[in-house]
């Protein structure tokens, strides 16, 4: 099922209400879905690779927290923000500024217009240093959406819920 972005956010605790989680398509819904926003978030960081190790190894360590507890939305939502250290990073690593396309494809006033502005992507400048900082989340990344307990908490969760 496709995450529901017409909840109320501001006013759900996630983890007293797991039924309303639904995990969507990668990292949908990672600035959102409260409390465990706000725990990961202050610790996700990738400037360099050592800031990039201790951030993922510190989203993994709650990650398996959440996993001890039960708590498979607590784990989604680390996972994705393993995930989203490895995309942000790649793409820092990719473009200087961060921007992948000359203009936002999500200002766009039409679907057309949108489909234009994918088209027209910045032109490369590499960064071996954010790019090192990529793989090690990605590392982590890909521990934890393999988990064994991970995927049995997600097979649960989506029988139940979704």
């Amino acid at each position: 099922m496709t995450f529901d972005y017409s909840l109320d956010f501001k006013n759900i605790d996630f983890r007293c209400s797991p039924e309303l989680y639904r995990v969507g398509k990668g990292e949908q819904g990672v600035l959102l879905v409260e409390p465990y926003k706000s725990e990961l978030l202050p610790y996700w960081r990738f400037k360099t690779p050592e800031i990039a190790r201790e951030s993922s190894d510190k989203i993994y360590e709650l990650f398996l927290n959440y996993l001890a507890q039960d708590d498979f939305v607590g784990a989604d939502m680390a996972r994705k923000f393993l995930q989203m250290g490895y995309t942000r990073s790649r793409r820092y690593a990719n473009h200087k500024s961060g921007r992948k396309y000359k203009a936002n494809p999500q200002k766009a006033g039409s679907q057309e217009a949108e489909k234009q502005a994918r088209k027209e992507v910045l032109p490369l400048e590499i960064d071996p240093v954010k790019a090192e900082s990529a793989a090690i989340f990605k590392e982590k990344w890909a521990l934890a959406k393999t988990h064994e307990k991970y995927l049995q908490l997600m097979k649960k969760h989506q029988q139940m819920y979704e």
